[in-house]
């Protein structure tokens, strides 16, 4: 499993270089070995939503069948992964 890196870079002349995914990337991806599938999680807290970039991304996701998800807990990921849930918490 890997955690995305999302931000910004100020290069020597001044100007920003945008570094990192499309807006809407969840938070961490990976691969499950027993199946060679990629899965994708977006941690939130307890009351936190996803935002509109957030739920396009899982639309993009869900119309092709991956594995995804919102997890608030560590229970929610390792959930999501092991069961090969789509979408859990959307």
């Amino acid at each position: 499993m890997f955690r995305v890196n999302a931000g910004q870079v100020r290069l020597p002349d001044g100007r920003f270089f945008q570094t990192g995914v499309p807006k809407g990337h969840p938070d961490l991806y990976g691969f499950r070995w027993s199946d060679h599938q990629v899965f994708y999680i977006e941690v939130k807290t307890e009351t936190g939503r996803p935002r509109p970039d957030q739920i396009k991304f899982h639309d993009f996701l869900a119309r092709r069948g991956v594995i995804h998800g919102i997890a608030r807990t560590p229970e929610d990921a390792i959930k999501i992964v092991e069961e090969g849930l789509v979408g859990y918490g959307f």
